[in-house]
């Protein structure tokens, strides 16, 4: 009787053990995207010493630099070709493609040598293929920060995707976390070469073991969660809103009767069929406005500069004067946690709008506060509690909300696409951010002087005050919206 009792509620209101489940699984794509884009703060200073040690050229600040960045690039052809993966091959298998990608990625930027160049030896050949080993995960990244969210986007009831898609921030967050983590224990008593007046490595024999092996170790470590990710993501369903644009009706009915109940399931379902009239529409059907908001939601998550921060965390906490700066990146990243959790919890019921803007307005505080008095030992505590106001503010808005608003934005016959594009813009300026952060930071007028800090920080302050302005005038509220209602949205927009 009490089984009988259970189906009966299960076809009327669905299984929400189910949908949490397959939404878990694709939101360990996010915490891979977290772990691979934040695993160089720990290993970069290693890498550096290593490749600086090569007899056949010499190891230039430009060439760590792009090294440091070399992932992001694949991450802006990953994002721009996941359009065409996810609407040729279908979500789910777009996303254990990335889950290898991740995998090699990892193993490769441990092992570049690969069993057959010399072990140990840097040379510019290594570099060419540790580089390339970066694009490989980067491109898995760039596929999986634009496909996770539209899977959970796509198979999530429109009450509670808000918060689902939240979710995918705060994996990216944990995953940041989590790496930060790793990195700390492997470093353990080891130290990070410190170099002396005239660029030799002052403390070899504190740092020779994170020279040689550390760096080797942390980029190693994300083979575990890429294994994981790529082996569950193969028993979720593929989404009902992809089964229908390929006819499969009746698979994605059951796949939507699990998830909202058997009636909900044939109304959603002819939602679905009213506006998936043909596959694809041409990108500029519902006007340029719907496709400007999109890529403008995107440049402005990353011109804030927030991935300068979390890129160069132990970096910019050293200049500071913090004794242990590795201590600090953990501590920022418990506080980003903290607050990844306050957008989750209130996304649904204060919207996205008032989120984004009043997150703006935080990290503008928080830059400027950090452009005021960086470089002055006295008020050393209000810089760090600026960038700690500056970060908490971008982790409860433009984190997690940006994600949502480009998963839900776009109607149905040209998400794909215009997700794809909206992701690639991201993934550009995330590159051109984290690329010309410390060339602009180390800016100076006169020697010795912090022109470079003040300047930096002025200039991201400036750009969440216009962030702000964008989302007041141009974005539209989707709280509470279905997917299908974005195509009636768009239509009065043009």
């Amino acid at each position: 009787m009490k089984q009988t009792q259970q189906n009966v509620a299960w076809q009327e209101n669905g299984s929400r053990s189910y949908l949490i489940s397959i939404v878990m699984v694709a939101v360990l794509g996010g915490l891979l995207f977290g772990y691979d884009t934040a695993v160089i703060s720990g290993a970069e200073k290693g890498l550096q010493a290593f490749f600086k040690g090569a007899a056949d050229f010499q190891y230039s600040d430009f060439m760590h630099g792009f090294t440091s960045s070399s992932a992001l690039i694949g991450c802006i052809f990953g994002s721009a070709v996941s359009g065409f993966f996810a609407s040729r091959f279908g979500r789910k298998r777009s996303l254990i493609f990335a889950g290898i990608c991740f995998f090699l990625s990892a193993w490769g930027s441990m092992e570049p040598e690969s069993y057959i160049m010399p072990q140990g030896r840097a040379s510019l050949e290594l570099l060419y293929v540790f580089n390339a080993y970066r694009v490989l995960g980067g491109f898995g990244v760039g596929m999986a920060s634009a496909i996770c969210p539209m899977y959970i986007g796509e198979v999530a009831p429109s009450n509670i995707r808000g918060m689902l898609v939240s979710w995918n921030q705060f994996a990216i967050i944990f995953g940041q976390l989590v790496v930060y983590f790793v990195n700390f224990i492997i470093l353990g008593s080891h130290a990070n070469p410190i170099y002396d007046a005239v660029g030799k490595i002052a403390n070899w024999a504190d740092c020779q073991w994170t020279v040689e092996t550390g760096w080797r170790y942390m980029f190693g470590s994300e083979c575990v969660p890429a294994a994981l990710f790529t082996l569950l993501i193969c028993f979720v369903p593929e989404t009902p809103r992809y089964l229908v644009m390929i006819g499969q009706d009746k698979k994605a009915e059951g796949i939507l009767a699990r998830i909202n109940g058997s009636n909900k399931a044939k109304e959603i379902i002819r939602d679905i069929k009213e506006t998936i009239t043909v596959r694809t529409e041409p990108l500029m059907t519902y006007g340029f406005l719907c496709i400007f908001v999109g890529v403008m939601l995107s440049v402005f998550q990353q011109a804030v500069g927030i991935n300068a921060v979390l890129y160069y965390a132990p970096r910019i906490y050293e200049d500071m004067g913090m004794k242990d700066p590795m201590v600090q990146t953990v501590i920022m990243g418990i506080v980003n946690i903290s607050f990844t959790l306050v957008a989750v919890f209130t996304v649904e019921k204060l919207g996205r709008k008032p989120l984004l803007i009043w997150g703006s307005i935080g990290m503008a505080i928080g830059a400027l506060g950090v452009a005021l008095t960086f470089g002055n030992p006295s008020l050393g505590t209000v810089t760090m509690l600026s960038i700690m106001v500056y970060s908490a503010s971008f982790m409860f808005s433009w984190g997690p909300i940006a994600w949502v608003l480009i998963a839900e934005l776009f109607p149905n016959t040209i998400r794909g696409a215009a997700v794809a594009i909206a992701v690639a813009f991201q993934w550009i300026f995330n590159f051109i951010v984290s690329s010309t952060f410390v060339p602009l930071f180390n800016m100076h007028l006169t020697e010795g002087d912090d022109f470079g800090h003040w300047f930096t920080y002025v200039m991201y302050g400036v750009i969440c005050v216009l962030a702000a302005l964008f989302v007041w005038k141009l974005v539209p509220e989707t709280k509470g919206k279905t997917l299908e209602d974005m195509t009636k949205l768009w239509k009065k927009q043009r």
